[in-house]
């Protein structure tokens, strides 16, 4: 069972829509443009809709045992030893999963905000805030997402309506310039960031407390994040141009600054960092917890909270290991990430649907 915690079919979805946001909209662009050059648009919507394959499968799983979570029914599946050495692989994979959006946050403060801070600092503080989020449970968890949610729509309106004027059609075409294997190899970052991750969620699941249009509700979620992902996506490409974007790091950060309304209203990317830095808080407290559940469930433990603080000083650890530095970073997400991510994300969920046809159901969710 879930720890007796219960969301609702709103808050769930709040949550999958803040999830796919964080990280992916000031990172994936950038890699988009780099393989598909003006056609990173067409990458977009070819991982969005590869994407919603990927949650259909989730949910298919997730509706076949929906008292148990992802960790809970590997083992009901697969049988004690075997299952628990792949919840263990998930563990990891969630963990990861944490400590390189901790790392995001860490390069992009320092690169871009407070370059003379050291990272240890800002990933120390951020810490601090997702192992208060994660010891007060996943309920205030999703009530604070509904208290945010809001704000964050609120600047991505105010950000696309006040850059309408610096958009550049021409920039867009010719269509199809790149080959299909550029667009394809594009779209393998957005499949990997954020929908293959959204795994993760298969350990909330369970917790929400209506099996009533859940599936529907995650598939629609993830579809809305994904319109963001390709709204920006298309923004950086006509305001900035793809050559541009494909070099930056941070592209949609750089299209925040090129507002300018009236000779007095400008400089206003706090509005993307804003943006960034609270959904980017909801993807990190989410896999942290999912984690510490995870971890949990394997030792068959009652609480997850005696591993907050050992568990984030691995993340801490973790995020100095991942990668060397913001350089070797752009090469890792496009070579190194999708693949690991094909693995843990599909292969591996997908497996465990299949054979579950095999195994007796209706005892399962007694």
């Amino acid at each position: 069972m879930f720890n007796n915690e219960k969301i609702s079919l709103r808050q769930f979805k709040i949550l999958v829509l803040l999830f796919s946001l964080g990280s992916t909209i000031l990172i994936v662009p950038s890699v988009l443009t780099a393989f598909a050059h003006q056609d990173g648009w067409l990458s977009a919507a070819l991982g969005i809709a590869m994407g919603g394959a990927v949650i259909g499968l989730y949910v298919a799983l997730g509706n076949r045992y929906p008292t148990h979570s992802l960790m809970a029914y590997s083992e009901l599946i697969l049988g004690k030893w075997l299952g628990k050495c792949i919840s263990l692989l998930f563990y990891i994979y969630f963990l990861l999963i944490a400590s390189l959006v901790l790392r995001n946050v860490g390069d992009f403060i320092t690169t871009i905000i407070m370059p003379e801070t050291p990272i240890q600092v800002i990933h120390f503080a951020f810490l601090l805030i997702i192992m208060l989020g994660a010891g007060l449970g996943f309920e205030v968890i999703a009530r604070a997402g509904e208290i945010f949610l809001p704000w964050v729509l609120l600047c991505i309106g105010v950000l696309v309506g006040f850059l309408i004027p610096q958009i550049k059609i021409e920039r867009l075409p010719p269509i199809f310039e790149a080959s299909t294997k550029a667009i394809i190899h594009g779209s393998l970052s957005v499949l990997s960031i954020p929908y293959l991750e959204m795994v993760v969620f298969l350990m909330i699941y369970p917790a929400i407390h209506t099996n009533l249009k859940k599936g529907k509700g995650f598939i629609q979620a993830g579809f809305m994040g994904g319109m963001v992902i390709f709204s920006v996506t298309v923004l950086c490409i006509v305001v900035l141009g793809w050559d541009f974007t494909a070099r930056h790091t941070f592209p949609s950060y750089t299209l925040a600054k090129k507002i300018h309304v009236g000779g007095f209203i400008q400089r206003i990317e706090v509005l993307v960092a804003i943006i960034w830095f609270v959904t980017i808080y909801f993807k990190l407290v989410i896999c942290f917890y999912s984690s510490l559940v995870g971890l949990q469930q394997i030792l068959g433990l009652r609480t997850y909270r005696p591993f907050i603080v050992p568990s984030a000083l691995i993340l801490f650890v973790l995020a100095f290991l991942v990668y060397p530095n913001i350089i070797y970073f752009r090469d890792f997400a496009t070579n190194i990430w999708p693949p690991y991510a094909l693995t843990m994300g599909l292969f591996l969920p997908l497996s465990l649907l299949i054979v579950s046809y095999f195994r007796p159901v209706g005892r399962l969710n007694k």
